[in-house]
C-alpha cells in the first residue's frame, strides 16, 4: 500500500523478527489515518464544531465532495464503509426539527445525489441513511445536524468488524473524495 506522501508500507505486519513473544493476532497498518486522528483531537481540544470548521477549508483538505447553498456534502472521517458521507446544514443546528424547509429541502436532494453518484461509483447492494440526533441516540458530534449515507455491500459485515472490532476500508479518503467530486452531477452557480 502507498501512504498520502507516496511512502510505501505492508497494511498487514508480521511480528515475527520483533522482541517479544508473538500473540498470534495481525495488526492492520493505516499510517494514513493519523493525520485525521490528531486533527480531530485537536479540534475537539479548541472546542470547534469539525463541520463549522470544514468549509472554510479547501475541498480537498476538509474532503467535502459537493458544496450546496445551505448545505454540503463531506466525507466521514471515520467511515463505517468506503464512500461513506455525511450531509451537513452550514447552520449550526443540532436537531432536524430546528432546521429551516430549505435546509430540510436541500438535505434530502443532496442525500438522493449521493445515492446516485455512489451507485454509479461504487455499484453498492443497498444503503443506510440516518441521523443520530443527540449523544444518548449515538451521534458523535451531537452539536451539529448531520445525515448518514452509508453504502453497503453483501460482504461488508464479516467477521473482521464483528469479532475483530476492525474496519477494513479498502480506499484511502482523498482517492474516495476525489472520486466522488468527479462524478458528482454539476449545479448552477451558488448565489
Amino acid at each position: 500500500m502507498r501512504d498520502y506522501d507516496g511512502t510505501e508500507y505492508d497494511a498487514v505486519e508480521s511480528s515475527d523478527g520483533f522482541a517479544g513473544v508473538p500473540d498470534g493476532l495481525q495488526r492492520l497498518w493505516t499510517p494514513h489515518r493519523i493525520a485525521y486522528i490528531e486533527q480531530s483531537s485537536a479540534e475537539r481540544a479548541s472546542g470547534e464544531c469539525v463541520f463549522c470548521v470544514a468549509p472554510t477549508m479547501s475541498d480537498e483538505k476538509a474532503l467535502i465532495v459537493h458544496r450546496g447553498a445551505s448545505a454540503y456534502v463531506i466525507l466521514n472521517l471515520f467511515p463505517y464503509n468506503s464512500g461513506h458521507l455525511l450531509v451537513v446544514p452550514y447552520r449550526h443546528v443540532a436537531t432536524y426539527d430546528l432546521a429551516t424547509p430549505e435546509e430540510t429541502a436541500e438535505i434530502t436532494t443532496l442525500t438522493q445525489t449521493a445515492m446516485r453518484v455512489l451507485a454509479a461509483t461504487s455499484h453498492p447492494h443497498g444503503f443506510n441513511i440516518g441521523m443520530n440526533q443527540g449523544a444518548v441516540a449515538g451521534a458523535g458530534i451531537s452539536e451539529h445536524l448531520h445525515q448518514h449515507v452509508v453504502p453497503r455491500w453483501a460482504s461488508d459485515a464479516n467477521f473482521l468488524p464483528i469479532i475483530g472490532q476492525t474496519k477494513a476500508i479498502p480506499t484511502l479518503l482523498g482517492e474516495a473524495r476525489a472520486q466522488l467530486a468527479d462524478a458528482w452531477p454539476a449545479s448552477p452557480p451558488v448565489e
